[in-house]
């Protein structure tokens, strides 16, 4: 027989209705979040090989991951670079010019009529700068003018670097630009709460924490590769100490020789392997020349160099976070840096690594001598404890902080007052 719903029912009915129900479960539902249009400005993308590149494609790909349609807006790289168009991507190639000392590397030009035309025609949501170079500073003015929300990312010191290139006058006016920059943003995100600290003693305002994260497949001690040990002519038993990063004056390169000497008087049969390239690689060659010189690497070959490798010593004082530390230790290497970004929030001197002073390099020495001088097993323990840490550092949780400033700074854009709540936390940043 058919079932007969009433369609007045009375108060009888309703409590037997409920009685043969059985309990109600009552599921609260997230409410929908909408998918945004970001225009992101970059002066460095892939292929170049750098921190900044490699992580702003860690974001890019991770929101797009998210739903979002991602307009990138990059200076064109060689000749033959198309724009891609791909799935919630499009690229708008602009163009660049080589920055002085590094010909491989592109500095994007002011783009202020096609960044018009485009943003007419293609409203973004909001535009998130990566860099503060000439095409960032276009951007940003344009970006203004169309009352589009921006926000922005402190990613490289280059107010840092002038000191390391014999024009140190020029650190206030950098700083001065930086400031102003960054100021006309809704909110700044820095890597670390160091860096955030110094950039608001230099007035910098609305300054959000937002890490950077590790892909631990990529970095992983089972990479480990004897026939590439064997290929630099070590013995499986030979510690190798390895730097990644681009040989430059700013990255302190002259600590890394006299740390890398200091390890060798320990251990005459210790070896350095180097990878990455710069103007001050003769320089290094040089200092250390029984030295393996790598190259530039990149993917799976990369995590092999890493995981192939014992120690790693990084001597740098200039970054903004340092993925390179986080990249050795999700690789379950023992890691010796200053106690500065990335290796000052990660490590626990003398558990997970070891940490020297900011600045002081005679300790910086000592501490390397005694990463050889503890032996193979004690370096292997330190490492599996990094290893341990690193995985705390995945990019999901990252990409997820990152989209919440991006939300907040449509809000702030649409509520002007948000934007007067200086280092406001958002998603779990401090």
């Amino acid at each position: 027989m058919p079932t007969v719903i009433a369609l007045s029912p009375t108060a009888a009915s309703i409590r037997d209705m409920s009685s043969s129900l059985g309990p109600i479960v009552v599921e609260h539902m997230p409410p929908a979040r909408r998918s945004m249009r970001i225009a992101v400005v970059t002066e460095t993308y892939p292929p170049e090989v750098n921190g900044v590149a490699l992580t702003l494609q860690r974001v890019v790909e991770g929101l797009r991951a998210l739903q979002h349609d991602i307009q990138l807006v990059r200076p064109r790289q060689t000749d033959g670079d198309l724009a891609r168009r791909l799935d919630r991507l499009d690229e708008v190639l602009v163009r660049g010019v080589p920055i002085p000392r590094y010909p491989e590397m592109k500095m994007g030009m002011p783009a202020n009529k096609a960044l018009v035309q485009l943003w007419s025609r293609q409203r973004p949501d909001l535009v998130y700068i990566a860099t503060e170079g000439p095409l960032g500073w276009s951007a940003l003015q344009i970006a203004r003018k169309l009352k589009l929300p921006v926000c922005s990312d402190f990613r490289t010191n280059f107010h840092v670097y002038s000191r390391h290139y014999g024009i140190g006058w020029l650190y206030r006016p950098i700083m001065s630009y930086l400031r102003k920059f960054h100021n006309r943003t809704a909110f700044t995100m820095v890597p670390s709460e160091s860096l955030r600290q110094q950039l608001r003693g230099h007035g910098f305002e609305r300054l959000m924490l937002v890490t950077r994260g590790v892909d631990t497949g990529q970095f992983t001690p089972a990479r480990r590769s004897e026939a590439l040990r064997a290929q630099w002519g070590v013995a499986p038993d030979t510690p190798v100490t390895l730097y990644v990063g681009r040989l430059a004056t700013e990255k302190n390169l002259d600590a890394l020789a006299n740390a890398f000497r200091a390890m060798q008087a320990q251990d005459a049969a210790t070896r350095l392997v180097v990878v990455g390239e710069g103007p001050a690689a003769p320089q290094l060659a040089a200092a250390v020349p029984d030295a393996i010189f790598a190259g530039t690497r990149r993917g799976e070959d990369l995590g092999a160099h890493y995981a192939s490798s014992d120690l790693f010593v990084f001597p740098s004082m200039t970054e903004t976070f340092g993925n390179v530390t986080l990249e050795a230790m999700a690789s379950g290497l023992a890691v010796l840096a200053y106690d500065h970004a990335s290796a000052g929030q990660m490590i626990r001197s003398g558990t997970n690594g070891l940490l020297a002073p900011l600045g002081d390099e005679q300790t910086f020495v000592r501490l390397a001598r005694e990463l050889v001088a503890g032996g193979r097993d004690a370096a292997r323990q330190m490492g599996l404890r990094a290893r341990q840490s690193a995985g705390e550092a995945g990019w999901d949780r990252i990409v997820a902080q990152v989209e919440e400033v991006l939300y907040a700074t449509i809000a702030a854009g649409e509520t002007p007052h948000v934007a007067d709540a200086r280092g406001r936390t958002i998603a779990g940043a401090a």
